[in-house]
């Protein structure tokens, strides 16, 4: 439910179709693609190019996410209402948080008349300005800048406010710091309409990672400390955290092959999104069931669609995967037109078989071809 195409306007990351086959590849049928392309989903139109695009080279299902605010400048807000009738499923300024409180204010009181969420990336920009990861011991052992988790926290901690007073739905992107899981648990306990997602990166790695200086391990928000980990996974087990996502975020070589503070942030997530979830059944954080509850079911109800289910009559989007296949992830097989992991080289469990959309096969892993 959160991925970054890059078309229109950065292709050489990735495109939708390579973005639907990367999607394809790692089991995924159905993608909510972030507005931050060039020219910015703000408009009808934009939305519509996307949408169209979609259907001739996309072969997963695409729904799109329009920017809350006019070219994600968080100064004015984009035509809410008119990107609802072009077919976009949620707001968001994803990759830049809206910092403007009344500005915000307003969106939720559009994501109420609308009734679309607003998918804010929590982040105040005063407290992150030039950091490169997360901010602690080890960002002081490697010389690097670091991003605190209060920025995180302060901005879910006002947007929580504001919406309690406005209505509407706000849902926390790529969640990673435990005071802001606390807040999501006690805002839930006290009945309002949140909702939050959590990324692989975030629950598999810790900032120790950073250490070789691999721009791989740069993402926004950072990779966090063992125990904001712990956190993420305690709000994965109680329901604090409701779904699973990627945050996919394709970058070129030329944006990675820097010096860590000048790399671009951001991790392809599609085709490792099974098996690092997986880990998780291993590690008893969730039942096998749980955890596809998380990566499906919730994700098509957050957004209000009818999908998600193997229910007689659904539509036969499906993914056949062997849970105990072991193998070793290998990047430059991806479909991604970038490459830009940490788990390159990592051996793990739960392989994707085949993908069907609309009872259509769509990818088959290498040698299972002939076996559909």
């Amino acid at each position: 439910m959160h991925v970054h195409f890059r078309e229109p306007g950065f292709e050489y990351k990735e495109t939708i179709q390579t973005g639907c086959e990367s999607a394809a590849a790692g089991g995924v049928t159905s993608v909510a693609v972030m507005p931050n392309t060039n020219p910015v989903n703000d408009t009808r139109s934009v939305t519509e190019w996307i949408l169209a695009q979609a259907k001739r080279h996309g072969v997963v299902n695409v729904y799109a996410i329009g920017a809350i605010t006019q070219g994600l400048k968080g100064e004015r807000l984009a035509e809410l209402a008119d990107l609802k009738d072009a077919g976009v499923v949620g707001y968001s300024d994803d990759g830049r948080p809206v910092m403007n409180s009344d500005l915000m204010r307003r969106a939720f009181e559009y994501s109420r008349m609308c009734g679309l969420p607003c998918i804010q990336h929590s982040e105040i920009l005063e407290l992150t300005a030039g950091g490169s990861m997360n901010e602690g011991p080890v960002a002081t052992e490697l010389g690097l800048k670091g991003m605190p988790t209060e920025a995180e926290d302060i901005m879910v901690y006002r947007d929580i406010a504001l919406l309690q007073k406005t209505g509407g739905r706000l849902h926390v992107a790529h969640i990673s710091s435990a005071g802001s899981v606390e807040l999501v648990r006690q805002a839930k306990q006290r009945g309002l309409p949140v909702t939050a997602e959590a990324a692989p990166h975030h629950f598999t790695l810790s900032d120790e990672a950073v250490r070789g200086y691999d721009t791989n391990t740069k993402m926004s928000p950072p990779l966090r400390a063992r125990r904001d980990i712990d956190a993420v996974l305690a709000g994965l087990a109680d329901d604090t955290i409701d779904i699973i996502a990627t945050d996919h975020a394709p970058h070129d070589v030329v944006d990675k092959q820097v010096e860590y503070s000048a790399a671009c942030f951001g991790i392809v997530g599609l085709e490792t999104l099974l098996p690092l979830t997986l880990r998780l059944v291993e590690q008893n954080v969730l039942t096998l069931a749980r955890a596809m509850d998380k990566l499906t079911a919730k994700p098509a109800t957050f957004f209000q669609l009818d999908k998600g289910t193997l229910r007689h009559g659904a539509d036969a989007d499906v993914v056949v995967f062997d849970p105990s296949a072991e193998y070793v992830i290998d990047a430059s097989t991806f479909k991604s037109r970038s490459k830009n992991t940490p788990f390159n080289g990592w051996t793990v469990r739960g392989k994707v078989i085949h993908t069907l959309v609309a009872g259509k096969t769509v990818y088959s892993a290498p040698g299972r071809e002939d076996r559909r």
